[in-house]
Order: C-alpha cells, then structure tokens, then sequence
C-alpha cells in the first residue's frame, strides 16, 4: 500500500518498521536485499524515486515501511516540503511503529542532515537503529574506523550512548541476517506484550 496521508495507512495492529534515509544511501536495494525480492523496492540511478509512504506486509506478522528520503532528491523546493510534511506526521502520528531505521552510508563522516534527523528522532522519542550501508565499498579496517568515528561523534553530541547499529552491504548480502534477527526478537516481544 502506498500514500501521502498517515491516516490512510494501514489499520492492522501489527508492528512496523520504518527505512528512511539521504537520498542516495541505498535504501532501496537494502530493502530488496532483506525480503530476498529483486523488484519490491525501485531502485533507480536518480536518486529520490520514493514519494510516498510505501508499506509492504511481511509474512503477515509485520510491516516493513519505506519512506522518502531526506536530502537531495532532484524534486521542487514545493514537492520537498510537502513530503516532508507527511514523513514528520508519519513518525509524530504512527502508533505501530516499533522501530525506525536510519540508513547512512559508510563511505561518508557524520553528515549534518543525518545528525540532525536523528536528533529530531531522539527528542520525540521515536525508537531507531542506524544501518551502515555500502560496507563492500571498503576495507574491513576501514568499516570499523568510520563506524567508530560516527559512534564517537554522536557520543560527543548527542547522545550519552549511541544507538544499535548494523553494518549491511546489499550486493554481498552482509548483514541481512543480524537485522532480520532483531526484527524478529523484537516481533516477539511485541506478541507477547500485545
């Protein structure tokens, strides 16, 4: 199902999951990569494709929830605001919601509209994980070093301990499994305290 308006989201009771990042982070592939389906998610050589507040039903016991990227998708100043708009209502408004999924690419230091995303998340109290992408692109070593940097940074200004993270890259398929099995865990919980 696929919408500009919280209220017209699905109704079912089940828990959600939402992906959201910059315009280029490989959002798309990474939701391609988890349900093992090529095509579900668009990907596209311009970024910004996602307009809407995409929900897909996994295995009828969960949602997995595609929003619009933040950044620089090639859209009117008009059309950015306005999906904008319906992104902060989404997480103001959508009580299903479990956990969000800050996407950030693992090539780039701390980025300020990340930090600032996130930011806005912790001070409305909307639960997130960060999911490091691309992490084929670079050494191992390399991976560790920019996840510490970008951990020691949000300690440095936001946060007295940085979130859960993972480390994925969508083409190896790295990383698929950690987040799959948090997903689940968390299900579980969210059955039993239902």
């Amino acid at each position: 199902m696929s919408n500009s308006e919280v209220s017209k989201c699905p109704s079912e009771p089940l828990p959600e999951y939402a992906f959201i990042g910059r315009s280029n982070v490989g959002k798309s592939s990474l939701i391609n990569m988890l349900t093992d389906r090529k095509h579900l998610a668009k990907t596209s050589g311009r970024p910004g494709k996602t307009q809407l507040i995409n929900h897909f039903k996994i295995n009828n016991n969960w949602f997995l929830v595609d929003l619009p990227g933040y950044g620089y998708a090639r859209v009117s100043k008009k059309e950015k605001s306005t999906f904008q708009k319906y992104i902060t209502n989404y997480f103001e408004q959508r009580k299903q919601l479990v956990c969000s999924f800050v996407l950030v690419d693992i090539r780039h230091e701390p980025q300020p509209i990340d930090m600032e995303f996130m930011q806005w998340l912790g001070e409305n109290q909307i639960p997130f994980c960060i999911i490091f992408t691309k992490a084929d692109k670079l050494k191992p070593a390399i991976v560790e070093k920019n996840v510490q940097d970008y951990l020691n940074k949000m300690i440095e200004t936001l946060w007295e301990e940085a979130p859960k993270f993972f480390i994925t890259s969508s083409s190896k398929r790295i990383g698929r499994d950690e987040v799959l099995k948090f997903i689940a865990q968390i299900n579980k919980e969210f059955i039993e305290n239902s």
